[in-house]
């Protein structure tokens, strides 16, 4: 194997701080991992660390590998590793340590270990992490598709599976049509519910209803909360995967049902919500923030797209020296996951 390998570096907010840097390639220690990376997949967060910063350590000691969601094969395992063995294909967990349960911190210190920043992340040919970080790759999936999972398909699942007990026959609406998003949809019509997809992109709602999306509504065209009020008679929606956050949040606590449950999970809109008391109060809507998910539920996850041959959906794939393609393409609004393939 060899003893030299390519990996991204960020020592700073800006794209043009950012190197593809020659490191050596890492040796597992005790409970360690090493990876031989397949592939890693981009998030909106992944941008907002490179153009603004976001997440990056104070003071920055070192440059931060960035990205979260890697595929891989262990190539080696250091001493009292017992969850995998060489020739394992796995994939990360994006908040290391949160095994099941609760999560980690306190109400004065939350937890903010992510990989990709403020920890080290995975767009490198090779990779180290602890073997509580990682779980089985989906035996059905290849690599470039396995590495979508950890964040976006997780953060859907937990909304709405995890957390939000979907029930078949439920409505489900999902705004927009990135990673959670159309990972939300594909789960909710898993559990048979009816899915309402919002967009401004007449293509892309074409494409949603193609995979199984009930509606697509053009919040360019209409008001997507009258529209909800119409496709369900008045209802409401019982599930809403909030992915715009800010001042957005009213209009899903309006299109929300009577005990309907709003995850928030964007910040395109801003880092601070805001929303109508009275729609909140009257209709006793549960709205609840997810940090993605813990490592239990990712691999419920897997044993569920294994079990019903579940595709994600990807976009578009870039080779590794065209990262900063990548992240342009995340800018111009994916559809589904944006994926660089590393090995």
């Amino acid at each position: 194997m060899t003893t030299t390998m390519k990996r991204w570096a960020l020592s700073g907010a800006g794209r043009e701080i950012l190197k593809l840097v020659e490191a050596e390639v890492p040796t597992p220690g005790p409970g360690e991992i090493l990876i031989k990376a397949a592939a890693a997949s981009l998030n909106y967060r992944d941008k907002l660390l490179v153009d603004l910063g976001f997440g990056l350590p104070t003071p920055l000691t070192e440059p931060v590998t960035p990205l979260s969601d890697l595929s891989g094969t262990v190539v080696a395992v250091g001493p009292d590793v017992t969850r995998f063995s060489a020739g394992d294909r796995v994939i990360s967990t994006f908040l290391p340590g949160w095994i099941d349960g609760d999560d980690l911190g306190t109400a004065r210190n939350p937890n903010d270990r992510n990989l990709g920043a403020p920890m080290q992340g995975v767009l490198a040919e090779y990779v180290v992490l602890h073997e509580d970080w990682a779980v089985h790759a989906p035996s059905k999936l290849t690599g470039l598709q396995s590495s979508t999972l950890p964040c976006a398909a997780l953060t859907a699942w937990t909304a709405l599976v995890e957390r939000g007990k979907l029930r078949a026959g439920q409505t489900v609406v999902v705004i927009g049509t990135g990673g959670v998003s159309i990972f939300g949809m594909q789960i909710a019509l898993l559990h048979g519910a009816k899915v309402i997809v919002v967009s401004g992109d007449d293509e892309k709602l074409a494409r949603a209803k193609e995979l199984g999306a009930h509606h697509g509504i053009n919040r360019q065209k209409e008001d997507w909360v009258e529209a909800v009020y119409r496709l369900t008679n008045d209802h409401g929606a019982d599930h809403i995967l909030e992915t715009v956050g800010g001042t957005h949040l009213d209009k899903s606590l309006r299109a929300a049902a009577v005990g309907g449950r709003i995850s928030l999970i964007g910040v395109i809109d801003g880092f601070e919500v805001s929303g109508g008391f009275v729609a909140f109060a009257r209709k006793r809507v549960i709205v609840e923030g997810i940090q993605v998910g813990h490592r239990r539920a990712l691999e419920d996850l897997v044993a569920a797209f294994d079990l019903y041959g579940v595709t994600p959906v990807v976009d578009a794939v870039y080779k590794m020296a065209d990262f900063a393609e990548a992240l342009d393409h995340l800018d111009r609004g994916p559809f589904g996951k944006v994926v660089v393939e590393i090995g």
